[in-house]
């Protein structure tokens, strides 16, 4: 497929090596007016804010995936597979699932677990695991080690259903997924399948244990912890 792309109005050699990947365009902008060095918006399809720009020295960009694993697999494969971008790393929010991960806390997801078909497509005769790259998983931690971050390394829920008419989400923290969100299994599905690199590190917004949640200007422009991780950890 040749570029622009039907999703990405972007040229060739807009997109850095590495492009963070919150799902929400406001958070996008936010991120390239607050850290980037002469930030240049090179996508606005959709109002999915794409910019490119500097972070103490080093090219990174930023583009949102809006919500859900169809909206980050389109955007994850073409920035893959047509702009040569390498490294992905979702920052987005996630529900508290276990009763250890409080309000802020972060959470790098080594793996994804999934109650989508995502996978489906790839004809494989078994379930595939959808997994972090381990390089980035590594510095993520030793990172959020150097900055005194509340952090959790695990597994996670990537959940097509965010009203869960069964209730069955709290089921999950019984086999250890730590929080759940709706984006990572896709992203890391995707990788995958291009040979690229991916993560997820999500900032606790809410938690379905205790009921306590953020306000959505709090998600939007106070989770800065994640934002400033995932930042240092850019190749």
């Amino acid at each position: 497929m040749p570029i622009p792309t039907p999703h990405i109005s972007a040229k060739a050699g807009d997109f850095a090596q590495t492009v963070l990947m919150p799902g929400d365009p406001l958070r996008a902008k936010f991120i390239a007016e607050t850290y980037f060095e002469n930030p240049v918006l090179v996508n606005n399809v959709r109002g999915v804010q794409g910019h490119t720009g500097f972070y103490k020295g080093k090219r990174v960009s930023v583009m949102a995936s809006g919500m859900g694993m169809p909206a980050i697999g389109i955007y994850s494969y073409e920035l893959y597979n047509f702009y040569g971008v390498e490294n992905i790393i979702r920052v987005g929010s996630a529900g508290s699932i276990s009763k250890d991960l409080p309000l802020r806390s972060l959470v790098i997801a080594m793996s994804a677990s999934t109650n989508s078909n995502f996978a489906a497509q790839y004809g494989m005769p078994g379930l595939i695991a959808p997994t972090a790259s381990w390089n980035l998983v590594k510095k993520a931690a030793e990172q959020a080690e150097r900055m005194g971050l509340v952090y959790k390394v695990g597994n996670i829920l990537s959940s097509d259903t965010f009203y869960d008419d069964a209730g069955r989400t709290l089921e999950w923290g019984r086999m250890g997924a730590l929080a759940v969100e709706m984006e990572a299994a896709a992203l890391y599905l995707s990788a995958a399948r291009a040979g690229k690199q991916a993560l997820c590190v999500c900032t606790i917004s809410d938690s379905l244990v205790t009921g306590e949640e953020c306000t959505s200007e709090e998600r939007q422009n106070t989770f800065t912890a994640m934002m400033e991780l995932a930042l240092e950890i850019a190749e």
